[in-house]
């Protein structure tokens, strides 16, 4: 085990050397949150598959693919789909905005009305994926090292915080690069092709599973359609996918890079869910279908294709962790404290001093909050539930319809967030936090108020939505108040 070992140890070395690198990079707010926004389609494609391609997407889409097959990949598929969704149909509006979360972005469509409550519901969502991820250091670090579940959060934790706080963005950015490279050779080239044929290669594989193993729908229809509703529309409207979209160079590259980057999950996914699959053939009986990766990984593969697998599945935790944590923190930095403070400023531009230090602050603490979390939570699975089903439910209506609707009102807006998230809420308690049903009436909920109180109310100020529409056209937080200024000062469409 000691060249596994070496391996991972150069990894994780590597990733504090990336994390200082950025640091001498990251000169200002806009360095420090999005990278400059300079990234090109490479850059941008390798980092955008890499934030959405997390532990879930990774060790557990090997376990769906133990437990249900080829139809396990559909997690992962769907993930994939919201990704080429939101890249193909609203990237490009997205990056043109210049902002740098999701709730300044409401503010710029509705007025300025709204940001404080989707951003504490946006702070729950991010604050909880990172807890989630950051649970799956104990998984990895204890197949690795046969480490303690408390010490594997904190070492793994404290990594990703060290290189986040070092250098922000371009940190992340810089080491979710290399995870996408190590994840690719890792998973697709080596785990995927080794496991197959130490399963005997499909013919075997056919013969000895049920023919639900090869069927594209026997994980359920209704399964389905929960993933989507929870993971296809979570990828349309969420801080962390936001956030690195805000990093593109161009609109064409935020297209055509996170078009790759959708591609590249679809295929990801079908990878992990053959690797479950040829795990069921190896190892029928295993405990729990989430110890099909770790499983294989120990005892299929050779010495130091094992520390390099370990390193990709250590990878794909990281990347999502580091890209929740820099989301989480952007969040309650610029959404929350900077509003309760009354230091708002307005469309997300800098401000008249340089921002790095706080930013960098937060990270700091929102990562040492990540920490004690995720050692004092149990079920993970219920706690990030929760969150996607407030985000999905409190804010999809409210940020789509204010992409694609210009009646929606910024009074809709703040009822469709109030009238879903306590919906989602109600019926979780009722009906039990795993339940479909919560999102699935949720969202309802929400567009129904959505819609009827936006028409019952003034429509949005004609000079909010030129300014609005300023932004979208491309121009910079500078250009648009002349737009506002040069439209009608009556209210309309």
């Amino acid at each position: 085990m000691a060249v596994d070992y070496a391996v991972i140890v150069v990894y994780l070395v590597g990733m504090l050397a990336m994390g200082w690198w950025g640091m001498r990079r990251a000169k200002s707010k806009s360095d420090f949150l999005v990278a400059g926004r300079r990234l090109g389609p490479a850059m941008y494609s390798g980092t955008m598959a890499a934030i959405v391609l997390g532990g879930a997407s990774t060790i557990g889409g090997v376990g769906l693919g133990y437990q249900y097959g080829l139809s396990g990949a559909w997690m992962v598929v769907t993930i994939g789909l919201g990704l080429l969704a939101l890249s193909i149909f609203f990237s490009a509006r997205i990056a043109r905005l210049k902002v740098y979360t999701v709730s300044q972005m409401l503010d710029l469509r509705y007025g300025g009305s709204s940001g404080l409550i989707s951003g504490v519901v946006m702070w729950a969502y991010t604050l909880m994926l990172a807890v989630t991820s950051t649970i799956a250091y104990a998984t990895i670090f204890d197949v690795i090292f046969g480490l303690d579940r408390v010490v594997a959060i904190i070492l793994g934790g404290t990594i990703v915080v060290a290189y986040s706080t070092l250098g922000g963005m371009w940190s992340i950015t810089l080491t979710d690069m290399v995870q996408f490279v190590v994840k690719t050779i890792g998973v697709l080239l080596l785990l995927l092709p080794i496991a197959v044929v130490k399963a005997g290669g499909f013919s075997q594989m056919a013969d000895e599973l049920p023919g639900g193993y090869f069927s594209p729908m026997s994980i359920g229809g209704q399964t389905v359609f929960t993933y989507v509703l929870i993971y296809s529309f979570g990828m349309l409207i969420g801080q962390d996918i936001w956030q690195r979209v805000f990093t593109a160079r161009s609109d064409k590259v935020a297209k055509l890079g996170g078009t790759a980057a959708g591609v590249y999950c679809l295929a990801y996914a079908v990878a992990g869910a053959v690797i479950g699959t040829a795990a069921k053939v190896l190892y029928p009986k295993l405990g729990s279908p989430d110890d099909a990766f770790a499983t294989v990984v120990r005892d299929a593969l050779p010495i130091g294709v094992k520390g390099l697998v370990l390193a990709a599945a250590l990878s794909a935790v990281m990347s999502t962790s580091s890209g929740a944590l820099i989301a989480c923190a952007t969040v309650a930095n610029n959404d929350i404290w900077s509003r309760l403070r009354g230091k708002v400023t307005p469309g997300g531009g800098e401000g008249p001093h340089d921002e790095v230090k706080g930013n960098r602050v937060f990270i700091l603490i929102m990562g040492a909050a990540v920490i004690c979390i995720a050692i004092a939570l149990n079920n993970v699975v219920e706690a990030l539930t929760v969150a996607y089903n407030l985000l999905v439910g409190g804010l999809l209506v409210p940020i789509l319809g204010g992409l694609l609707w210009k009646r929606g009102t910024a009074t809709g807006a703040l009822a469709s967030v109030g009238v879903g998230g306590v919906t989602v809420v109600a019926l979780m308690a009722w009906k039990g936090i795993l339940a479909n049903e919560p999102v699935y009436y949720g969202l309802l909920a929400s567009l129904a108020a959505y819609v009827v109180v936006s028409l019952a109310t003034k429509p949005t100020d004609a000079a909010v939505l030129a300014a609005w529409r300023a932004r979208l056209a491309g121009e910079s937080p500078a250009e648009a108040p002349a737009a506002q200024a040069a439209a009608p000062a009556t209210a309309g469409a």
